[in-house]
């Protein structure tokens, strides 16, 4: 599923939006459990009590992107000052994995900032047995005086359906709304 979410109030604060995008995603992420579910090594179904985002950073010299993540904290500003000192250790790291040793309670956060798109889709090779969700960010624009930044969600139809992933955006939307100075 690819939404269009109102950032306008986000854009207008002076928090920074990926960031602030971070947190708002799993912040709701952390309040169902159908995001949380995941099959482990033995092939049994479980629920992490908490996670955490995986997200893309961009090297501009090479192209090519790695992966950090970053403890999750409920409260906004220390979740930030994580993030900042995640960026300053491991921003400029190349590779696939920039932060080592991801914990399995992570989930993929990518943000593709050269491009608004209306529809969004990866296939996994272990796409049947991955049951936790993706997120993909596009670039925000602005329409009619306020912004908008496309947002796809890729979720497991054995954990979550239409009514999940609605319910999803909705409170997303809520928190992006909250994230005021």
């Amino acid at each position: 599923m690819t939404v269009k979410l109102d950032i306008t109030k986000l854009k207008n604060s002076k928090k920074k939006l990926y960031p602030a995008l971070l947190h708002s995603v799993s912040t709701v992420v952390n309040q169902h459990e159908e995001f949380r579910t995941a099959i482990d090594e033995k092939g049994e179904v479980g629920i992490f009590s908490e996670m955490m985002p995986c997200y893309t950073v961009f090297h501009k010299d090479t192209e090519t992107f790695s992966n950090i993540w970053t403890e999750y904290s409920s409260d906004y500003d220390e979740f930030l000052d994580r993030y900042e000192r995640d960026m300053e250790s491991y921003g400029e790291q190349e590779g696939m994995m920039a932060k080592p040793n991801p914990p399995a309670n992570t989930f993929p956060v990518s943000m593709i900032p050269w491009l608004s798109f209306e529809g969004f889709n990866l296939n996994l090779q272990r796409g049947y047995s991955y049951l936790l969700p993706i997120f993909t960010f596009g670039k925000y624009y602005e329409e009619n005086g306020k912004f908008y930044i496309p947002l796809s969600i890729q979720v497991h139809h054995a954990v979550c359906d239409g009514f999940h992933t609605c319910r999803f955006v909705n409170e997303l939307q809520e928190v992006i709304d909250k994230k005021r100075e």
